[in-house]
């Protein structure tokens, strides 16, 4: 099937996509806010994780499942295959990464994709107060 939007439609469209403050991040930190849990938003941590608690050592990101491959619900566009292939391929290779830099500089790295976040709000921030627990101060 190919796309019924002309490519400057697609490319406004895709331009369009938020990589800060989306729906399961704004969730999640509310969620978390309630808890009586403070974090911080901004930071210049490898990957700019999405909530951090420096205190802890705590970050955390809420990947969208499409740009981060998820298993479950990322599905490959039907079009320029080859390129979203390797964008998504080049996603995860970057999320080790980050995960590794992180790691090594002592912090814990705490990843949800966003239909965990939207599914199962609860669990997750009951994952993010167990590490908050453990994580040194």
């Amino acid at each position: 099937m190919s796309d019924v939007l002309s490519s400057s439609q697609r490319s406004y469209c895709m331009s369009q996509i938020q990589g800060k403050n989306t729906k399961p991040e704004v969730l999640l930190r509310k969620a978390l806010w309630e808890t009586g849990l403070r974090y911080r938003l901004k930071n210049k941590l490898p990957g700019r994780p999405d909530i951090v608690f420096p205190g802890r050592r705590l970050a955390i990101f809420v990947d969208g499942c499409f740009w981060h491959g998820c298993p479950k619900h990322c599905q490959m566009p039907a079009t320029n295959q080859a390129f979203w292939k390797k964008k998504l391929s080049k996603n995860k290779a970057r999320d080790k990464e980050v995960n590794r830099l992180l790691e090594q500089e002592g912090w814990c790295v705490l990843r949800f994709w966003e239909h965990q976040v939207k599914n199962d709000l609860h669990g997750c921030v009951k994952c993010v107060l167990q590490a908050f627990q453990t994580t040194n101060t």
